[in-house]
């Protein structure tokens, strides 16, 4: 049988330099907990072996306020807890200006990450990404203010967040600091990365995917269409074969792409979180990996 290699616990982020797990946490769902509680789950995160987490400004926003919400608590935990910070590798995202134009203008993004750093509380960050891209601002400028935030040290490193291949290349040329990192949709339910050419161009340009929503906005735990219970089945098969969840194998298999996509966990619960390492351990064979593609395509391989 041909086995796949096995998934490493850590990967480089990019050419950044920056060692990440391999798994990462999200905090879309931080914000609304106190200080005391929201200490607690980020201790148990890194126990669980995760040290890459992703936030953003817009994180905590609930349609009509609470915009900054999740920085500002992990700002508050970190000043209360000194030692976390040197645990963790943060990432965050900016760019949406509500209520919701995309705005890359440098005026805009430069105030963006002076305000996510004012909430950290922090100096500087490992990485910083635009959270959508804006049509109406030229890639020219928008390099321009990422190098200026790479060389005051606001931020060690730049990434992109649902950028097409062709926005990501246009970028690309304007710079002359590497993008380390891409952020698409990517799960067992939706494979267009895997096939449009947008994980070949991360292989390509040494990005690091970090795939969102990597359960398919709860698609994996409750399929509601028949490819997706055909992808489930799949799922069960294989986790039954290693004893874990289908929530863990759906993110083993992410993970099992040359690519080496970075699953973001969402779940703010400890004991799913602690679940989802299980995925580390699946060492997946050719056969069983197409399988669930061929699931997602739901039609067979030409």
């Amino acid at each position: 049988m041909s086995l796949l290699p096995k998934i490493s616990p850590t990967r480089q982020l990019g050419q950044s330099g920056i060692e990440v797990t391999s798994m990462a946490w999200g905090m879309w769902r931080f914000a609304g907990r106190d200080v005391s509680e929201a200490t607690q789950l980020i201790h148990a995160v890194l126990d669980c072996g995760i040290t890459l987490f992703d936030t953003a400004d817009i994180y905590g926003f609930n349609g009509t306020d609470g915009f900054g919400d999740a920085e500002a608590l992990l700002g508050e935990v970190l000043a209360n807890d000194k030692g976390l910070r040197s645990r963790m590798i943060l990432a965050s995202k900016g760019g949406i200006m509500l209520p919701r134009p995309y705005d890359s203008s440098a005026s805009y993004l430069e105030q963006a990450i002076d305000a996510t750093l004012a909430r950290l509380g922090l100096d500087s960050i490992e990485l910083w990404q635009i959270h959508r891209p804006d049509i109406l601002t030229h890639p020219e400028e928008v390099a321009r203010t990422l190098e200026q935030a790479v060389q005051s040290g606001k931020v060690q490193s730049i990434g992109v967040s649902n950028f097409t291949q062709s926005q990501i290349s246009a970028l690309n040329h304007f710079l002359d600091q590497p993008i380390v990192s891409t952020q698409p949709e990517i799960s067992a339910l939706r494979i267009d990365p895997m096939e449009n050419g947008e994980l070949d161009q991360a292989m390509v340009m040494d990005l690091t995917p970090l795939a969102w929503s990597p359960l398919a906005g709860g698609r994996i735990a409750s399929p509601d269409d028949d490819r997706a219970h055909a992808v489930v089945k799949e799922l069960d098969r294989i986790a039954e074969t290693f004893g874990i969840s289908r929530a863990a194998t759906a993110y083993s298999w992410i993970m099992a792409h040359p690519s080496r996509p970075i699953p973001i966990i969402g779940s703010q619960r400890t004991d799913r979180i602690a679940d989802a390492m299980d995925g580390m351990t699946v060492q997946w064979s050719r056969q069983d990996w197409y399988a669930v593609l061929v699931a997602a395509r739901g039609v067979p391989l030409p």
